[in-house]
C-alpha cells in the first residue's frame, strides 16, 4: 500500500486542493482512489482596517506557501519522496468579496472579503434593476458600490476577480473562474454558463454616464465549466507555489472555485434533488434547483454548481456559538462541583438528553443570536431564553430548545424552497461541528426540514478535499462523463455514512416550535432596543 502511493507521488498521479478559508488555509493532496494522502494547513485571520475587513497580498502568499510547505513535509515524512510532479491542483476560496487590479497588476485598493457589509444601496439597485437577488457580499455589490461612491480607483480598473481567482491567475498567467465562483460574482445565464449578457448590458447602460474607460465585460474573469482545463503551472507560479524550487512547473490547474462549490463536492451534493447543509457557527443549506424560482426572496440567494446548475442557498448567521455558550456554563458548574467531564463527554451527554425532551421542547423559547440575522431583518442581535410559567422548564427540554432554535432562521429560508416553491429534495447531506455528536444533531435537522439527512465519514474533510475532487475530474473524466456521474460512481460508490428520516412527531414538534419562535421575534425586538 505504501509503496503505491509512493509510486503515484513520484509519477504524479496525485491531484492537489487548496482552500483558503476564513481562518485556516488548507492543502489535501489525494491519491488515484481520492482518498487523502498527506494534508498541511495554516491559520489566519483578517484584519479590520480602515473599517475594512481584509486580508493583505503578504498574508495571503505566506499562507499558501506556508500550508503547501506543510504538505509537502508531510509526504517526506510518511512516505520517504519529495513532490515534484502532480497530476493537477485547484485552488478553492472564500466566495465574493472584491479584488481590484490596474493594468499593470498592481491591487488598487485593499482586498474586501466577504464579511463588508458596506454595500447596501448597491446591492438594493442591483437586485431592483436586474429583478435578481444580489446580496451584498457579491463582486459586483462591491463594484457598484465603488462607482456610486466615487471612488478614486475605479477609471483605473483592468481586471476585477476573487481570491481564488488571484492565486489562479498568479500561478498560471490566466484569468478565469469556475462558474460556481462567478456566480458569486455576478449572475449566470444557465443556458451559456457564463455572466448573463442581457445584465451585463444593463449595468454598462446604468453606469454610461460615469463616462468610464471601460466596459464590464472587459474587467471580468472568462467563466468554466467543471471539467475545463483552467491552466498549466508556469515557472514563476511553481516558485511562488513551493519556495524551495522542488515543484515542477506544467502542471494542470482546474477552474479555481468558491467554498460553496466544494464543500457541494465534498457531499456529493452536485445533482438536481440533492442538498447539504453545514452547521457550525453559522448555518447555509444549499440546494440544486431542477427550475428557477418564481420570483426574488431576499432570504434566498442563487448561485451554481461547478457544472454551472442552479443553486439555492439558505443563510444564517448564527448557529451554535449561544449552545456552545451554555454548555460552557454546565462545564464551569461540573468544576465548580469537584466534577471533571471530558468536553466531548459533556457534549454527547447533554445532546443526547434533549432527545428525550417534548416534540416542541416544552413551550420553552429561545434566540442565538449573538449577530445580526439578515433572514429575521435583524441588523444586532441578543441571545435569549424566555419561557412561561406554563412551560415545561426541564433540562431536555432546555437543551433541545437550543438545538432547535439553532435552526429557526434556516428553518424560514428553507420553507420558502420546500413549501412555498415546492422543490423537491430527495436528502441533505449535513457536516460541520453541530453534526458531531452522532444521531443528534441529524435527527433535529431531518425534524426541521422534514427530509432525511445522510452524514458521511467524509465529510470532515472539507472543501479542500471537494477542489482536489474537482482536479481529479477534470484529470481524469471519460469523454462526455459529467461530475454528477464521476462522484457517485468512482468517489462515493463505497463511502459508508448514515442517514435518519425524519419522525412525524419531530417534524411536528417543530412547526409548533417554529409558530412559537415567529411570534416571539417582538420579544428579541426588544431585548434589542433594551439592552445596549
Amino acid at each position: 500500500m505504501k509503496r503505491d502511493i509512493q509510486n503515484a507521488i513520484e509519477l504524479g498521479r496525485t491531484t492537489l486542493g487548496i482552500e483558503f478559508g476564513s481562518t485556516r488555509i488548507k492543502a489535501v493532496l489525494i491519491g488515484e482512489d481520492h482518498t487523502p494522502i498527506a494534508s498541511g494547513s495554516h491559520d489566519w485571520e483578517n484584519s479590520y482596517v480602515n473599517q475594512v475587513w481584509t486580508y493583505s497580498l503578504e498574508d495571503i502568499w505566506k499562507g499558501l506557501q506556508d500550508c503547501y510547505r506543510n504538505m509537502a513535509d508531510e509526504v517526506k515524512r510518511q512516505y520517504g519522496v519529495s513532490l515534484h510532479k502532480i497530476g493537477a491542483i485547484g485552488i478553492s476560496g472564500m466566495m465574493h468579496g472584491y479584488m481590484a487590479f490596474d493594468k499593470d497588476g498592481e491591487l488598487l485598493v485593499p482586498f474586501r472579503t466577504w464579511r463588508n457589509n458596506m454595500t447596501e444601496q448597491a446591492a438594493k439597485a442591483l437586485t431592483a434593476l436586474f429583478n435578481y437577488p444580489v446580496p451584498q457580499r457579491w463582486s459586483i455589490a462591491h463594484l457598484y458600490q465603488a462607482i456610486l461612491n466615487q471612488e478614486a480607483h475605479v477609471p483605473d480598473i483592468a481586471f476585477q476577480t476573487t481570491l481564488a481567482g488571484y492565486i489562479h491567475w498568479k500561478l498560471t498567467g490566466q484569468k478565469v473562474l469556475g462558474v460556481g465562483e462567478a456566480s458569486g460574482m455576478f449572475p449566470i445565464d444557465l443556458q451559456t454558463k457564463t455572466y448573463n449578457a442581457d445584465m451585463v448590458r444593463q449595468f454598462n447602460e446604468a453606469i454610461a454616464d460615469r463616462e468610464l474607460p471601460w466596459r464590464l465585460e472587459e474587467i471580468l474573469p472568462e467563466v468554466l465549466s467543471a471539467g475545463n482545463t483552467g491552466s498549466v503551472l508556469t515557472e514563476e507560479g511553481a516558485r511562488l507555489l513551493d519556495v524551495t524550487g522542488e515543484l515542477q512547473a506544467g502542471i494542470l490547474l482546474c477552474p479555481p472555485e468558491g467554498d460553496a462549490g466544494t464543500g457541494m463536492v465534498a457531499t456529493n451534493s452536485v445533482a438536481q434533488r440533492t442538498g447539504n447543509v453545514s452547521a457550525g457557527t453559522s448555518v447555509f443549506a444549499m440546494v440544486v434547483l431542477e427550475r428557477e424560482l418564481s420570483r426574488v426572496y431576499d432570504e434566498i440567494d442563487l448561485v451554481t454548481t461547478p457544472s454551472g446548475h442552479l443553486v439555492a442557498m439558505a443563510h444564517s448567521n448564527n448557529c451554535s456559538s449561544d449552545l456552545n455558550a451554555w454548555v460552557g456554563l454546565f462545564d464551569e458548574f461540573g468544576k465548580a462541583m469537584g466534577l471533571q467531564a471530558d468536553r466531548n463527554q459533556l457534549y454527547s451527554t447533554l445532546y443526547n438528553l434533549a432527545l428525550q425532551g417534548d416534540p416542541d421542547c416544552g413551550g420553552l423559547l429561545a434566540y442565538g443570536y449573538l449577530s445580526g440575522e439578515h433572514i429575521t431583518h435583524f441588523e444586532e442581535g441578543r441571545p435569549l431564553f424566555v419561557r412561561s410559567s406554563g412551560s415545561n422548564f426541564t433540562l431536555a427540554n432546555f437543551i433541545r430548545v437550543h438545538l432547535f432554535t439553532a435552526l429557526g432562521a434556516l428553518k424560514m429560508g428553507m420553507d420558502i424552497l420546500l413549501k412555498q416553491e415546492q422543490v423537491k429534495l430527495q436528502e441533505i447531506v449535513g457536516h460541520g461541528g453541530f453534526f458531531k455528536t452522532e444521531g443528534v444533531g441529524q435527527s433535529v435537522m431531518a425534524g426541521a426540514l422534514n427530509v432525511p439527512v445522510s452524514v458521511m465519514e467524509t465529510a470532515g474533510e472539507g472543501g479542500a478535499w471537494g477542489i482536489a475532487l474537482l482536479a481529479a475530474y477534470m484529470l481524469r473524466k471519460s469523454s462526455g462523463e459529467t461530475l454528477e456521474a464521476y462522484l457517485s460512481s468512482r468517489v462515493f460508490a463505497d463511502k459508508a455514512g448514515t442517514t435518519l428520516a425524519p419522525r412525524p412527531q419531530d417534524a411536528a414538534g417543530f412547526e409548533t416550535f417554529m409558530q412559537r419562535y415567529k411570534d416571539g421575534l417582538a420579544i428579541e425586538r426588544a431585548a434589542v432596543a433594551s439592552l445596549k
